[in-house]
């Protein structure tokens, strides 16, 4: 019986990486070479939260460890948003964050029709997250 206990031991300490880190890695590179959008919505989202959710249990450290229960909880949210059954991360960021941030912005701020140089359609919040040539 206890050889049974610490494989289960064993068994769901490996689960929390397989389902937060390891999976989400490989369909990542899998969305990333296929030529669907639907796969790659859904995986940038997972990212987007997970990024979030780490940086909340960052902060939030002092008060999660006194939760016996958190580590569980976590492990849930996260195959939630991880099984392609449910999609919840491309769920999430449609209905919580998109509505956010159109909110707070306006679609138009997102949406800009103008093109760039190089002919792509040009993002306003794109260009405002990221560097510009020569700025450090």
């Amino acid at each position: 019986m206890n050889k049974f206990w610490a494989l289960l031991t064993h068994l769901y300490a490996l689960a929390g990486p397989v389902v937060i880190l390891l999976y989400p890695l490989y369909a990542s590179v899998v969305a990333i070479e296929s030529t669907s959008k639907l796969d790659d919505e859904q995986w940038l989202a997972y990212w987007i939260l997970y990024s979030f959710l780490t940086l909340m249990e960052m902060v939030l450290q002092p008060i999660l460890q006194w939760i016996p229960i958190w580590y569980e909880v976590k492990l849930a949210m996260v195959a939630w948003l991880v099984l392609p059954q449910f999609r919840g991360a491309a769920f999430i960021y449609n209905k919580i964050v998109r509505e956010k941030l159109i909110k707070k912005y306006g679609s138009s701020y997102f949406q800009d029709k103008s093109h760039s140089p190089n002919g792509k359609p040009k993002n306003k919040l794109v260009d405002f997250i990221t560097l510009k040539k020569g700025e450090h």
